[in-house]
């Protein structure tokens, strides 16, 4: 019923906004747009066939209340796929879990979990002594919190472990955040549109912290922000059992209602979706046909609600808003400027020692080594972390409460996505010129001569274009700051007075001109030039390396983009020289991240079922009652027994590690060595892990196919 009421107001929003974006689509269309052309180029089809990381990592298995070593693999998408163990994965049988990580946080402390969770169900907190919802084996746990669906326990042995497999998350968490796609220019803005209408619609301004996934996921969780309050009232008093018994029902209950909702949401999304399409023909043809007289009506709207609302603006604006742009922008400009130069100083120091490294261990088959790894820098979540850290030091600190800012998160995470496609763009530039190069070298020095002459010729390129982006990602993190609020202190005054404009607009063209957004558009424009002034003024006083609007690079490299425009580079396709994996083998993809070798950890890491040589089997686990709560999870003391029984056993001399080596080729001669410890081509030490033991059947685990999951968190049976 709820998931009903609310889609059906939300629907309307989204073909309201739907005419109003294709108008907008067709008219950018048509009359274009100037502005700062980008330097460098833009890769089409990032990380095709990669696989961002993959490794053995302890998952906590609800349904049996054990932990169990799991094989985790990352694939281009970012969705989280876990296997039984690596043989599965090779084999290409069905993993067991696949984890959309779209509205999630990355917890790697216990205590910061047991918070949340009491927090999620107030008055319900252990008392102490008794048993947390959660105990973890070892002292570096990684733990997936949702506000509505299902959680996800991790540990690793190490520090270094925890911090690698914590890069790698957030990379995953950071990409299906970002979900909707920015190529459409009138589906997404439509959406995001009616999503803001809708917010609005009940007094609620600001930045909204779960506007996070695809389409169907916000959806869901914007019925879940207003149906999990009514939930918790009425189910909250009557969870039965002690109080962790008591908060893990709630997170079960939570993540099925949380499916329920999905699953509606998605019907009904898809059907106002196809309506409107459907519609789109006959919109975009009176569009075209009747492009002038839309845009007279509009502004002849726009004229009279200007002469209403403009001068009350302009007073709310210099009172409220104006005095704090300033420090604002402050407060954005340097962490955002200094993840923007730590992102050239990686690029930098990455090609630099490999030009190093080329001179000294000479020869075309190194250079295909070194490039094949500096082509996806970008989406090493490891070697790019300094950047994205740089963001944690973002704090508006009282501008956050003035301004109704519920967390600076949306402002982190759009940066750091922006430093991650400026990083890459580099790398493309800088990759595409070096093989229009190679025919034309003779010898190691020509080779350095000119490795180090592109590299000079990206890095200006890539001051300018970011300096674009970042002068750009001001603007409208200001307006995304100030908009709401000067809305919400104009609304008791102006809001109620936005019906009698209604009848200004023809009915032929009311598809396309809307008074709510032609009221936001001169709300906008009252404080627009402000913040024009302010970016301005900073970018003349050369802060933070911005650049001047009146500096442009017209067609500074006009080949350069023809370049742009041939097939992907394959360099090892091109420049072979590796030798092949086995044919019967799976062919593996290529992995970003290395796999490391933690000199610090003592401890082996686990197999599978914890078991010496001649132990006895294991047993099989009981199938939970559907109608009991899980318990607690009673096998830490067991793991950790467990564990210390093999470091002291022979069978220690074979460690399992946290991850896999990226190449198929020679494994079994390395298996058959023992651990031999090698030097990985990004300096790591790896190790080749040993496989887990199979888990037993019965666990209660459901089985689910490589498809992409629908519900963040979701298994799919």
């Amino acid at each position: 019923e709820k998931t009903g009421k609310v889609l059906g107001e939300f629907c309307r929003c989204y073909r309201e906004q739907f005419g109003v974006a294709l108008f907008n689509s067709v008219r950018y269309e048509i009359e274009g747009a100037g502005g700062p052309q980008p330097q460098l180029l833009h890769r089409k089809v990032p990380l095709e066939d990669h696989v961002i990381y993959s490794g053995n990592i302890f998952q906590y298995i609800e349904e049996n209340k054990k932990w169990r070593n799991r094989f985790c693999v990352v694939p281009h998408n970012y969705g989280l796929v876990l296997y039984e163990n690596k043989l599965a994965y090779e084999r290409e049988l069905q993993p067991r879990v696949l984890v959309n990580s779209a509205g999630y946080k990355i917890l790697t402390s216990v205590e910061q979990y047991l918070e949340l969770v009491n927090n999620s169900l107030p008055g319900v907190t252990p008392k102490s002594g008794h048993s947390p919802i959660l105990k973890c084996p070892t002292d570096f746990p990684l733990i997936l919190w949702h506000p509505y669906a299902r959680h996800y326990y991790f540990c690793v042995m190490t520090g270094k472990e925890q911090e690698k497999w914590r890069a790698v998350f957030q990379d995953c968490v950071r990409h299906c955040n970002n979900g909707i796609s920015e190529d459409s220019r009138v589906e997404a803005p439509a959406f995001t549109d009616a999503i803001r209408m809708y917010r609005q619609s009940r007094e609620q301004y600001g930045t909204w912290d779960m506007l996070c996934g695809n389409e169907t996921q916000i959806l869901s969780n914007l019925v879940m922000e207003e149906l999990l309050p009514e939930l918790r009232s009425a189910i909250g008093p009557r969870l039965k059992g002690k109080a962790p018994e008591r908060q893990r029902t709630w997170i079960q209950v939570s993540d099925a209602v949380y499916r329920m909702v999905y699953e509606l949401a998605k019907a009904q999304y898809d059907a106002a979706v196809a309506r409107c399409e459907q519609e789109r023909p006959q919109l975009e043809s009176t569009i075209r046909t009747d492009m002038d007289q839309i845009i007279t009506s509009k502004e002849h709207l726009a004229s009279k609600i200007r002469a209403f609302v403009l001068p009350k603006a302009e007073v709310c604006v210099r009172n409220h808003v104006q005095p704090y742009i300033s420090s604002i922008l402050e407060a954005l400009m340097t962490p955002t400027s200094q993840g923007f130069a730590e992102v050239r100083e990686v690029f930098f120091k990455e090609v630099t020692n490999m030009n190093m490294n080329v001179v000294n261990e000479g020869g075309l088959e190194k250079l295909v080594e070194y490039m094949e790894k500096l082509s996806h820098l970008a989406f090493h979540p490891v070697k790019m972390q300094s950047c994205y850290e740089k963001m944690d030091q973002l704090k508006l600190e009282g501008l956050q409460q003035r301004f109704d800012v519920s967390s600076t998160s949306v402002f982190k995470q759009r940066a750091q996505i922006h430093m991650r496609q400026q990083m890459d763009d580099a790398v493309y530039t800088f990759e595409t010129l070096l093989h229009q190069e190679l025919g034309k070298l003779q010898g190691k020095d020509d080779l350095c001569k000119s490795i180090q002459r592109i590299l000079e010729r990206v890095l200006k390129k890539f001051d300018y274009d970011s300096s674009t982006v970042r002068k750009k990602f001001f603007r409208e993190a200001l307006l995304q700051i100030t908009i709401p609020f000067l809305l919400k202190k104009l609304a008791p005054t102006c809001k109620g007075e936005l019906a009698k404009f209604q009848e200004l607009i023809f009915e032929d063209f009311a598809s396309f001109i809307l008074v709510e957004n032609t009221y936001e558009e001169v709300v906008l424009q009252s404080v627009m030039k402000d913040i024009m002034q302010a970016v301005k003024e900073a970018a003349v006083q050369r802060k933070h390396n911005l650049y001047r609007d009146s500096m442009v690079m017209h067609n500074s490299d006009p080949n350069l983009h023809l370049l742009g425009e041939g097939p992907p580079i394959d360099w090892s396709e091109e420049y072979p020289g590796q030798p092949e994996a086995e044919p019967e083998r799976r062919r593996r993809a290529k992995q970003v991240v290395s796999v490391i070798q933690d000199d610090e950890g003592t401890l082996p890491y686990g197999a599978e079922a914890l078991l010496q040589p001649g132990s006895p089997e294991p047993r099989q686990p009981e199938e939970a009652h559907p109608g009991l709560p899980p318990s607690p999870p009673d096998g830490v003391r067991e793991i950790r027994e467990a564990l210390a029984q093999e470091s002291l056993g022979d069978g220690a001399e074979e460690r399992l590690m946290n991850g896999t080596d990226s190449s198929g080729a020679g494994e079994e001669a390395r298996a058959a060595q023992g651990s031999v410890t090698q030097q990985g081509p990004d300096g790591d030490r790896v190790a080749s892990p040993a496989p887990a033991a199979e888990i037993p059947a019965g666990t209660g685990t459901e089985r689910v196919t490589p498809a992409s999951s629908p519900v963040p968190g979701a298994e799919i049976p």
